[in-house]
């Protein structure tokens, strides 16, 4: 038995490629000529090879004046020359599709730039319904809004009554208008269901929603036992989303079953994506379920009909659905159809909660169309309006009518409390009768303290009851009278925050100028003897007269508006 360590039996060599498995008596670097340059670091790495004691050698033998076998092999001078680690596959560590290059086997000019530096791509919002959709108030809260105003005599502003309407469902209503084409047909069709008073955008829709909620007005479910299906089934496929057990892959029904499940419940997601969902299922238990399934049939009994008629399948329902009960339940809208706005927040139909979320968000920035609608109403009660500060519209029970304390004749108290409103900025009701008629102070009297009951055990503290405020007397009566009717009359404003503010004195345009007609073309012997009469009768110094311009009366100071509050819910 020999010594030598290279006839020692070494398995690694044999799962070696052929190459590999050379003598290694062979001196394999025997035609390496080495290199003149200096070598810094002789030591071998057994993962690197030689440290920068030049090029490596060359796989097949030659050295680095030998001529090359294979012409397709980079040169070390070009990008991406040299050895690779791994053999020839893939390219060099750095380069494109390596470790510290981009991903892919491609460059960032090949496809326009990199791929992060592209816009995300979102799809595109679905359209919305071509419907045209409208708030308006309800006539019951407006009535007891508009009969709030006229007692309280306070003015509001019109768009802020419209915000506070607009936030409640109940206190508006939705108004469907349907548009229409040239030849009459509807752009978008919409149907109501009688039963419960819903919209749909189709028909085929108001009937799912119909056999899904009202399913038993028309029809009645009767199981009877039958043969269990024949075979051994070890497994069944199984839907992960709703848990629906489909059958073993094989039975003859599955593919049925499967697109039935899709359109009832997934008809939105696409069909290779819900079909991925479906699993593959061994447990004994679930196989047994489905086999008890299949061991029922059922029927569908047909009610409120003459004659008793059974179906085997929703199929059958749906067409026997359509033909019997479909006229009488489902009706299109022609025109128009209104809906309260506590109704119009559960409708079921996607569509048409995206219409009727995109038209409140676009009332809610600027409530036009409840304005609108509001100011005619609140007009048909006998409300006025009027402009605060050119800008701001208000409601009230009088439009502002300014007083001449100097040519009506009024009561001493009345001007009295005009005069008190204009000396006072900011002056409240509260503040205007404290002045004019204050309360008189009774005297205060120390009264012997009552002796507190006895407290029961566990027994709550008894809070003190709060102090009654005092009635108020004569003269405040008169007081609070003269200022109803100023403001009735409109001479006097009580904004909704409770500042008092008097009518102002309209400000008085000055006329405009009449417009100076051309003269008629004259003779040209009259127009010669007009020219001398003239120069006759011009002045010697040459000066001549301009009208006066008329000054305007001075502008009274415009009604501020201060911070309002809405009147109380409806």
């Amino acid at each position: 038995m020999s010594t030598s360590p290279e006839q020692d039996f070494d398995l690694e060599k044999l799962f070696l490629p052929a190459w590999a498995q050379e003598s290694p008596t062979v001196n394999r670097y025997a035609k390496y000529a080495g290199d003149d340059r200096p070598n810094r670091d002789s030591k071998f790495d057994d993962r690197r090879g030689p440290r920068r004691g030049g090029p490596p050698p060359r796989r097949d033998g030659g050295g680095p004046g030998a001529p090359r076998g294979d012409s397709r092999a980079p040169r070390r001078d070009q990008p991406g020359g040299g050895p690779r680690p791994g053999g020839d596959r893939g390219p060099r560590p750095g380069g494109p599709g390596g470790p510290g290059g981009p991903r892919g086997n491609f460059r960032r000019d090949d496809r326009g730039g990199d791929r992060r530096d592209r816009p995300e791509q979102r799809e595109a919002p679905l359209p919305l319904p071509a419907l045209i959709v409208s708030f308006t108030p309800d006539d019951k809260g407006v009535e007891s809004l508009a009969r709030q105003i006229k007692i309280s005599g306070r003015s509001f502003p019109l768009f802020d009554i419209a915000q506070m309407i607009l936030q409640k469902p109940e206190r508006h209503l939705v108004r469907f208008e349907i548009e229409k084409k040239p030849d009459g047909t509807a752009i978008q069709p919409l149907f109501l269901c009688a039963l419960d008073d819903t919209l749909w955008l189709s028909e085929d829709e108001t009937v799912s929603h119909v056999l899904e909620k009202h399913f038993g007005m028309f029809y009645q479910a009767e199981k009877t036992a039958t043969e269990p299906p024949k075979g051994t089934y070890t497994f069944v496929a199984q839907c992960g989303m709703s848990g629906v057990i489909l059958g073993p892959p094989n039975y003859h029904d599955y593919q049925n079953q499967l697109r039935k499940l899709h359109t009832e419940q997934f008809s939105r997601m696409p069909f290779d994506m819900f079909k991925a969902r479906v699993k593959i299922v061994k447990d004994e238990a679930v196989v047994k379920k489905w086999i008890e399934d299949q061991s029922v049939k059922t029927e569908f009994v047909c009610l409120n009909v003459p004659e008793a008629t059974r179906l085997n399948t929703r199929e059958d329902v749906e067409k026997h659905f359509r033909a019997v009960h479909l006229a009488s339940i489902i009706k299109p809208v022609e025109k128009h159809h209104t809906l309260n706005g506590a109704v119009s927040r559960q409708l079921r139909s996607q569509g048409l909660q995206r219409l009727v979320r995109a038209a409140w968000e676009d009332q809610k920035r600027f409530p036009l169309q409840i304005a609108t609608v509001l100011s005619q109403q609140f007009a048909s009660h006998g409300l006025q309006f009027f402009k605060v500060n050119k800008t701001v519209t208000h409601v009230s029970v009088a439009r502002p009518h300014y007083l001449d304390l100097e040519t009506t004749p009024v009561s001493a108290q009345v001007k009295q409390i005009v005069q008190f409103i204009d000396s006072k900025p900011k002056c409240t009701r509260r503040l205007l009768v404290q002045a004019l008629a204050p309360s008189p102070v009774a005297p205060k009297v120390a009264a012997a303290p009552a002796p507190a009951p006895a407290a029961e055990a566990g027994a709550a503290p008894v809070a003190p009851a709060p102090a009654a405020e005092p009635e108020p007397t004569a003269e405040q009566a008169a007081i609070v009278g003269d200022l109803h009717w100023l403001i009735h009359q409109g001479h006097v404003i009580e904004f909704a925050n409770g500042i008092l503010e008097t009518a102002k004195k309209p400000i008085i345009k000055p006329p405009k100028p009449p417009k100076a007609e051309a003269p008629a073309p004259a003779p040209v012997a009259a127009t010669a003897a007009a020219a001398n009469a003239s120069n006759e009768a011009a002045p010697v110094n040459g000066t001549t007269t301009e009208p006066v311009p008329v000054e305007p009366a001075e502008p009274a100071a415009p009604i501020e508006s201060a911070p309002v509050e809405t009147p109380a819910a409806m």
